[in-house]
């Protein structure tokens, strides 16, 4: 085998190189029988990290405005607690944060209902943590989502 066509495919990337082989993987979501486009597909990238902005800077202005007027340390680490809850209570309940909403965005259980407290609960821990959120599957699902059994789906 020529050095260069296996260099070329590692470049690629494994999906590139399944695709040589044959393999389809199909759009994001196909594996989880959501459609392609459209309201209940696999919510894009881009407006998963405008939502995630949009709650970070929600949590950092209430943590200022609360707590740590004058230490931006302790506004900091009180905002990560704010998000926590901000999480827990919104997706838990209605199914998305208010980033979430202003991006037309919806947290909902794999199998297409509702999360729930518990699975919202795993879901925004990890969340926290944040390595488990910027590992992703070939539906685009970070880890947190994974291990929480959820999925982000446009409105």
């Amino acid at each position: 085998m020529d050095n260069r066509q296996v260099m070329g495919s590692w470049l690629s990337g494994p999906r590139a190189t399944a695709e040589e082989m044959g393999v389809d993987f199909g759009y994001r979501g196909k594996g989880l029988g959501l459609p392609e486009r459209g309201p209940g597909s696999i919510a894009p990238l881009g407006r998963r990290f405008g939502a995630l902005f949009v709650d970070w800077g929600l949590c950092l202005l209430i943590a200022y405005g609360l707590f740590a007027a004058g230490d931006q340390q302790a506004a900091g680490n009180w905002a990560l607690g704010i998000f926590l809850v901000l999480s827990l209570l919104t997706v838990g309940t209605v199914g998305f944060t208010p980033g979430k909403r202003a991006f037309g965005l919806r947290v909902v259980s794999q199998d297409g209902g509702r999360l729930g407290f518990g699975r919202a609960a795993v879901r925004g821990l990890l969340l926290a943590l944040a390595i488990p959120a910027l590992i992703w599957d070939r539906d685009g699902r970070g880890l947190h989502d994974r291990l929480g059994h959820a999925v982000q789906v446009r409105i």
